[in-house]
């Protein structure tokens, strides 16, 4: 087998032998869906890999390659009346540079679109009467010229516009000036609002037929939408939700051929495709309950390494995906946004919101505040938070989809409030030694006197267990030696922070953890927060509250600790801890 890994040519994909999951049976349905699309999904999820397998479908240059690209996959049998009967043009704004000030910015976006529009002109020389020469310095009178020459021939014009947000969304999230910038760009006469203006009215019946767009989110079409009221969003529809990720069937084929390529025993096969599920499975999009899906450039990661090695990669996260956890910042850097960040990393409490905002803008982002839902449905767009199901009350409940982005969320805390050489150092060898001993001392000696000391109050609405928690997964998070917080692996019931060694791991003198914490405000025991911080540990394990909150713990944790035990049987080496917070001041364990 070959895995794409970083390609999305759909032409490089079929003629060179890659693995696909095939989609095409959507391009009936996505004709009859309308003449103007846009199709959002988080970054590195597919979505140029789907422009390419429409844009060689209806290329009435392949024409003569159709039965060699589309004759074994679904479409093959039946085609539609369409294929191969377009000019197909593409562009891709994430190669317009959002550096600079908006002249500059606007000038890059006329060399791009000028570059695209001489690369038609090449491409279909022969098909195309003459045309005209370029305009360097603005490329809509260059595409209306080019246009004007399609209505002219016998074929129509498809456009495909992929990352149709992205320069946008990298101006607005830039420090200096982003926002004024953004506002240039979108607003009044802006390049933006005039480009999509144009596209609108040259696809009025002069030889310019379709559009499909894609991007992140729909913040850049609700500023534009009223130059470009005509697109349709079918990210939502049910037909569409697996259009871009992998479902863990074909996940499951994959790792099998593999296993057979390696020679590795079943069993083996099954706790990759276990793992698998836990870092990169978990995304669900539109609202009806629906298959999960894994990020396809993270599946591709781990399936080559898989393939080439036959043993998981060490690095669980692609690198090419760690700058995901710039999203989390900048959401953060938003109004109430590290409440919400912090709320996220919770690893019981969905965020609930009564439905997605799909037509929202950037003023609306900013001025959100905690009770409205845009922050959070900014959060699922960009692939950090998606959808788990619905309340009593059917409301959404959106969590963090896997362990792989649950990392970006712990290193964005973890940056934040432990951002000196010193602390990381003491953290990291404090973790370590829990990790092979069980030993918690050095761990809450640090997490007292460093993190609960930098925590801020004033950011937050809460201080309660959820603190606690977070606390110890920052400091113990390790997706190279552990699986953390994986409910599956306790049957649906599990700890506050379970931390099981990965399969690859267990070779190593590494333990499995269960860690179940218990909060008691000061004021429940009537002391202050010197009084408590002056008792030895031993006076305030003998406290009545907190030798209540141990023994409920420790219950707790003995039935986990059978599950667990059925589960993984003699490999399991598990160590359990239940641990007591006294406010923010001190830690109790047993």
């Amino acid at each position: 087998m070959k895995f794409p890994y970083g390609i999305a040519d759909f032409y490089a994909l079929i003629m060179e032998g890659y693995f696909y999951a095939d989609r095409t049976d959507r391009i009936s349905s996505l004709e009859e869906a309308g003449k103007h699309l846009l199709f959002l999904r988080p970054r590195r999820f597919g979505k140029s890999l789907v422009l390419s397998m429409l844009e060689n479908y209806y290329d009435l240059a392949k024409r003569d390659e159709f039965e060699q690209l589309f004759g074994r996959l679904k479409i093959g049998a039946n085609p539609t009346p369409l294929h191969n009967r377009y000019f197909v043009m593409w562009w891709d704004f994430s190669m317009v540079a959002s550096h600079g000030d908006t002249q500059a910015i606007e000038q890059a976006l006329h060399d791009h679109i000028n570059v695209c529009v001489q690369g038609f002109i090449d491409r279909y020389r022969e098909q195309l009467p003459p045309v005209s020469p370029l305009n360097p310095n603005n490329a809509l009178a260059s595409f209306h010229t080019l246009v004007n020459a399609v209505s002219r021939t016998q074929y129509k014009l498809y456009l495909f516009i992929d990352e149709y947000d992205n320069f946008a969304n990298e101006v607005m999230a830039a420090q200096l000036g982003g926002k004024d910038r953004y506002a240039t760009l979108v607003h009044g006469e802006g390049i933006l609002k005039t480009l999509f203006k144009a596209i609108k009215a040259l696809s009025s019946g002069q030889g310019f037929d379709k559009v499909f767009i894609t991007g992140v989110s729909p913040v850049v079409m609700s500023d534009i939408s009223s130059g470009y009221n005509v697109a349709r969003d079918v990210s939502f529809l049910p037909k569409y939700r697996d259009l871009c990720g992998f479902h863990d069937s074909e996940v499951a084929d994959a790792l099998e051929k593999i296993g057979k390529e390696c020679n590795l025993p079943a069993s083996q096969v099954q706790e990759a495709l276990a793992t698998m599920r836990t870092f990169y499975n978990g995304y669900r999009f539109g609202y009806e309950e629906g298959p999960l899906l894994y990020n396809p450039t993270l599946a591709l990661y781990f399936l080559q390494n898989y393939q080439e090695e036959c043993t998981y990669p060490r690095r669980i996260l692609d690198d090419n995906l760690a700058m995901d956890r710039n999203r989390i910042e900048y959401i953060a850097r938003l109004p109430h946004g590290n409440e919400l960040v912090t709320r996220a990393l919770g690893p019981t409490d969905a965020i609930l919101i009564d439905e997605l905002a799909n037509r929202f803008g950037v003023e609306d982002m900013l001025a959100a505040t905690r009770d409205q839902p845009f922050l959070a449905s900014l959060m699922y767009y960009l692939g950090v938070l998606t959808i788990a199901g619905s309340d009593a009350m059917g409301r959404l409940a959106l969590t963090i989809p896997n362990l792989v982005i649950r990392r970006l969320y712990v290193e964005r805390i973890r940056d934040a409030l432990l951002p000196e050489y010193e602390d990381r150092e003491t953290a990291r060898r404090a973790a370590e030694h829990f990790y092979t001993s069980g030993d918690l001392e050095s761990l809450c000696d640090f997490i007292e006197t460093r993190y609960f000391q930098v925590f801020d109050n004033r950011d937050y609405r809460w201080t309660n267990e959820l603190v606690v928690k977070t606390a110890f997964l920052v400091v113990l998070f390790s997706d190279t030696f552990y699986i953390m917080d994986s409910e599956t692996a306790i049957d649906k019931g599990y700890a506050d922070l379970s931390m099981i060694v990965r399969p690859d791991m267990r070779r190593y003198q590494l333990l499995d953890h269960l860690l179940e914490f218990k909060y008691i405000p000061l004021q429940e025991l009537g002391l202050s927060n010197q009084e408590v911080g002056s008792k030895s540990r031993e006076e305030l394990r003998a406290l009545p509250q907190v030798e209540a909150k141990l023994t409920a713990a420790t219950e707790q944790l003995a039935g986990y600790r059978a599950t667990l035990e059925q589960v993984y049987g003699d490999r399991l080496r598990l160590t359990t801890h239940a641990v007591v917070a006294l406010g923010l001041t001190r830690l109790v364990w047993e």
